[in-house]
């Protein structure tokens, strides 16, 4: 049964994630013909696209595929304590699929930073994977990188980005309910 989680826990995280992805891509207009952005379309298109036919976007946000990820990550909670023997209140599911896609937006954030650091360091040359990722990560790096002072090509925006989004969750699991049990799932 501990394998059967697992395995569902991927393929939900996986697919969620693409969402996410998806959405992203289109906020920041990353290049649609990077083998990423073709890979997250392609593989979230059959989902979103009959959505889209009754859901239209409002002021350039697909609507649609934030709409489809919510549903996925409150089938994701409802799936995952259900196997494990747990029943959710169907509101308190609701609220919990709405937190859950906060959350893991910022974990996905979070993680395409980490992963944009770590390339820089090993990765010297422009590949297509590290220029999506400097599209993505750009728009939340920007503003800190106008406050830093220059400190001679060493850029800690990251850093300072990375504690910012630590100290605004540590905030939230002790503001906001159910905001620390999310990651259990």
């Amino acid at each position: 049964m501990e394998a059967l989680l697992i395995l569902l826990n991927f393929l939900f995280d996986a697919f969620f994630m693409v969402l996410i992805l998806r959405v992203w891509l289109q906020a920041v207009r990353a290049d649609f013909y990077n083998p990423l952005s073709q890979f997250v379309v392609k593989v979230s298109n059959p989902v979103v696209v009959p959505f889209r036919r009754f859901i239209p976007g409002f002021a350039g946000v697909d609507v649609a595929t934030i709409l489809v990820a919510y549903i996925v990550g409150t089938l994701k909670l409802y799936t995952m304590s259900s196997l494990q023997g747990g029943i959710i209140e169907f509101g308190l599911l609701l609220y919990l699929g709405l937190l859950y896609l906060i959350k893991e937006s910022g974990y996905l954030l979070f993680m395409v930073m980490l992963i944009m650091a770590l390339m820089s360091w090993v990765v010297q040359h422009p590949t297509p994977i590290r220029l999506v990722f400097h599209q993505l990560t750009e728009p939340f790096l920007r503003p800190i990188r106008r406050i830093l002072p220059d400190l001679g090509g060493i850029d800690l925006s990251v850093v300072i980005a990375f504690l910012a989004l630590s100290m605004l969750n540590a905030f939230l699991n002790t503001t906001v309910p159910y905001w620390s049990v999310l990651r259990m799932f």
